[in-house]
């Protein structure tokens, strides 16, 4: 299987049957850190349980799971959206750890966040820098809601330029911390062929990288993944987009950081439906002594900010891999 026959057969179109397998393959679409893809699926009879895989954590960008929850989260949305396409209505509730989601029968429910979820990708790449109408804001600001969660939509080019520097000063500190690189580059995946073998992680040219064999490319990351690079490229990139957003949940715990990964994947894909592309600028929510800070300037008081978001209009990237249900599910 090539990498192209691979992407195509985890994003072809949903199918009724079979159904539980379907609703996987669908809910494993999601976004989530550093394409870990840390969850397990497990179905019986009409209810579907989502659960964390451990095995896949990140604790140096992600040392209480906060990432992974969120993770978590995301990939319920993306289920619940397509069990309504199929005519099933689903109600998730968090047990512990755990997603449960049950499943009744109701009229099919097709909708524009459906379709896009086989299209969505987080776009690592400069926009093109126009801003966006007041339409697209109000539709973009509405996918967020979600109970306990607030969104704070940032367009002017000042207050972005502010998230910029803190965006920058996180990008230093990590680069600076060594448990941080080794975990990142574990999870790059420099070549289609290194990127099949495990079907996860993050594939250099989903980034606008070139592929390169291992060998070569390993070597050559200490002279051009520099932390001045990539502050540049962050800079550029922040520059280039119409605009910002952060989510913050009312409490910092599991249930809260779910619901933090639904209104996530409900804004990325808003924003696919809209023509629209949108990345991830998470470090100043990443590293624990700027996040005070950045909640100060966001005005959310002793709420957590979450998630950080940048969105604008942008190139089409080679899409990431997923797992395969079968890899992914408890039978």
């Amino acid at each position: 299987m090539t990498y192209d026959e691979a992407v195509d057969a985890s994003r072809a179109p949903l199918q009724a049957r079979p159904r539980d397998r379907e609703l996987v393959r669908f809910a494993t679409l999601a976004a989530n850190s550093h394409n870990t893809q840390p969850w397990i699926f497990s179905a019986l009879g009409n209810e579907i349980v989502i659960a964390p895989d451990f095995a896949r954590r990140c604790p140096a960008v992600d040392p209480d799971d906060h990432h992974l929850f969120v993770s978590l989260g995301c990939a319920a949305e993306n289920l619940i959206l397509a069990a309504s396409t199929l005519g099933w209505h689903a109600t998730p509730f968090v047990d512990g750890d755990r997603i449960v989601i049950t499943l009744e029968e109701a009229p099919p429910a097709a909708s524009e966040l459906a379709a896009a979820i086989p299209v969505r990708q987080c776009t690592r790449a400069t926009f093109d820098g126009r801003p966006a109408t007041p339409e697209i804001l109000r539709r973009l600001e509405n996918a967020c809601r979600e109970p306990n969660v607030a969104a704070v939509l940032i367009t002017e080019r000042a207050a972005i330029a502010e998230v910029t520097d803190y965006v920058l000063d996180g990008n230093s500190a990590q680069m600076r911390d060594k448990a941080f690189m080794r975990e990142l580059v574990s999870w790059i995946r420099f070549n289609e062929t290194e990127a099949l073998a495990t079907m996860d992680g993050l594939f250099s040219p989903a980034s606008g990288n070139p592929s390169l064999p291992s060998w070569a490319a390993r070597p050559l990351l200490k002279l051009f993944f520099t932390e001045r690079g990539e502050n540049k490229k962050y800079r550029e990139e922040l520059e280039s987009s119409a605009g910002v957003i952060v989510l913050a949940a009312d409490r910092s715990d599991k249930w809260h950081w779910i619901a933090v990964g639904r209104a996530c994947q409900r804004f990325g894909l808003q924003a696919t439906a809209l023509g629209l592309k949108y990345s991830f600028v998470n470090q100043p929510v990443e590293v624990a002594a700027l996040r005070p800070q950045f909640a100060t300037r966001l005005g959310l008081g002793e709420r957590r900010p979450d998630i950080v978001m940048r969105f604008g209009t942008g190139p089409n990237l080679p899409k990431s891999l997923r797992r395969p249900p079968e890899l992914v599910m408890q039978f």
